[in-house]
């Protein structure tokens, strides 16, 4: 394993090319977590000189400080990856890990505080160290390309009520009618009719007038 690194602010400022005055704004600001302390010296480490450029990527994209020191806070106390993903649950998933400036690239202007914490709050995201983690490499995809269409993230998500309301119907039916240990064997069947019944919802909403 490398040894951790920890730098002195002048050296830390240097690497994150910007001016020590600007780091200890962001340090009042609590855009960065307090360094670690001995004595009188401070002492900073490599998730600090990741957030520092994260904070920089943001403010190139267009980024206020009030909505990074948002983000920062949310990121700070978002669920980890532990809590996310669950210690052995069954999942078809794959979960992707972000920097926030990629999640910021995925979302455009929707990569908000607010749908930050809300994504957090309904379990889409967590934290790993200094990166996100999307629980699901596919919803990213399929979500993301719905925001560039047009559509708001904060309304993409709203699928989610629909889906457990299935979920729940489809578990109701497998305890009632077969038992709990057929459940993980009739998953495919129970995404492959949602699938179907959704592909014909849709047909029927375009027939429409």
């Amino acid at each position: 394993m490398a040894e951790k690194r920890e730098y002195r602010m002048e050296e830390l400022a240097r690497l994150a090319g910007i001016t020590v005055r600007t780091l200890r704004f962001y340090r009042e600001r609590k855009l960065i977590p307090p360094p670690r302390r001995e004595g009188r010296i401070a002492w900073y480490d490599d998730h600090h000189l990741a957030r520092l450029r994260t904070i920089t990527a943001l403010l190139e994209r267009g980024h206020t400080l009030s909505g990074i020191a948002e983000l920062a806070e949310a990121f700070d106390h978002g669920r980890d990856v532990g809590d996310l993903l669950g210690v052995g649950g069954p999942t078809e998933e794959e979960p992707v890990h972000l920097t926030p400036e990629e999640l910021a690239d995925h979302f455009a202007g929707e990569a908000t505080p607010e749908n930050l914490a809300a994504a957090m709050d309904l379990g889409y995201l967590g934290t790993d160290g200094e990166e996100i983690v999307h629980i699901s490499r596919r919803l990213l995809d399929v979500s993301s390309a719905l925001v560039h269409e047009g559509i708001p993230l904060a309304a993409a998500q709203q699928v989610r009520t629909h889906a457990d309301a299935l979920a729940e119907l489809f578990t109701d039916l497998v305890l009632d009618h077969t038992g709990p240990e057929n459940l993980p064997r009739l998953r495919p069947l129970a995404r492959s009719v949602v699938e179907a019944e959704l592909s014909l919802a849709l047909d029927r909403r375009m027939r429409k007038p």
